[in-house]
């Protein structure tokens, strides 16, 4: 058994599938199913029910535990030996949702593979409890978003502050009047807007989550017309006038146009949509510069 074989192994357990897992790993399936039945062999027991899609065995999910550690050490040890040896070389992998990926990503990797030209950078774009759980798992060095306040196997750094606010074209707001959905909106209440339509985020996204409680808290149900986890399809939903959208400012304003944006009325609200976007990397016993050395260049960039 080798560190090869339980990378194989690991991968098999993350996608349920040799098929996929072979795809992923850029080898045959043959070779794939050939390197698990060594490991089987070798331990004494099986691994995977041969289901569809396949279930790890009580023995499988004991070796994944192994694996895992196995793996975190591994990749551990090589990048203490590049931070020993100044030969700073390998993979960054980092997990950012979609549009704050496109909104500071190109000019961060831009700077960050000037200096160092032999890391490379694998992003994982997801929701914001996706990338969390990616981190959690392994799966990811850094992410980048959202974090809850009690996380003691995370180290956290702040990196810059987003606020949500609601987007309404113009043609939904006729009929309403003005001065009263001015008065009620300074104080969180969108009872006004019961009979508009809205596109929403989904409930794991963050914008998702805070206009789901706004509108349980002005006290009707929402008549949503669409769902999703990209806010630059909701954003561009709701410039036709589809529906309502909430949305981070600063990503609105990056995904909109200057006359786009003149079609649409922003309003803000007084308290709770305001939170901070963090780094985020797993507390371990040797940590990687590289992931510093990132951080540091994204905030001398966006700070």
């Amino acid at each position: 058994m080798n560190f090869l074989s339980m990378k194989y192994f690991v991968m098999v357990a993350r996608e349920r599938s040799f098929t996929k897992a072979a795809k992923q790993l850029h080898i045959t399936q043959q070779t794939l199913s050939a390197h698990i039945s060594s490991v089987e062999k070798e331990l004494g027991c099986q691994l995977f029910v041969r289901n569809v899609p396949l279930e790890l065995t009580y023995a499988g999910q004991v070796f994944l535990d192994y694996a895992l550690r196995f793996e975190q050490s591994y990749q551990a040890m090589c990048k203490e030996f590049c931070d020993i040896t100044a030969n700073q070389k390998g993979t960054l992998r980092v997990g950012v949702a979609y549009t704050r990926g496109r909104l500071i990503m190109p000019d961060l990797i831009s700077v960050f593979q000037a200096k160092y030209p032999n890391i490379q950078i694998i992003l994982r774009e997801s929701s914001n409890d996706g990338i969390l759980q990616s981190l959690i798992d392994g799966e990811i060095d850094l992410a980048i978003g959202s974090f809850p306040k009690s996380l003691p196997e995370i180290e956290l750094h702040d990196f810059y502050e987003e606020e949500i606010v609601l987007l309404i074209s113009e043609e939904l707001l006729s009929g309403i009047n003005e001065e009263d959905f001015e008065n009620k909106i300074s104080h969180g209440n969108l009872s006004f807007l019961q009979a508009c339509p809205f596109v929403l985020g989904n409930p794991e996204d963050i914008a998702g989550q805070i206009g789901r409680r706004i509108i349980k808290h002005s006290g009707f149900q929402a008549n949503v017309k669409a769902q999703s986890d990209n806010i630059e399809t909701l954003l561009s939903l709701c410039t036709r006038g589809i529906g309502a959208c909430f949305c981070p400012e600063n990503l609105a304003r990056l995904a909109l146009s200057t006359e786009q944006l003149s079609k649409l009325r922003m309003f803000r609200f007084p308290n709770d949509t305001t939170y901070k976007i963090r780094f985020g990397y797993l507390k371990k016993a040797y940590q990687w510069n590289i992931i510093l050395e990132f951080i540091e260049i994204a905030k001398q960039i966006f700070g």
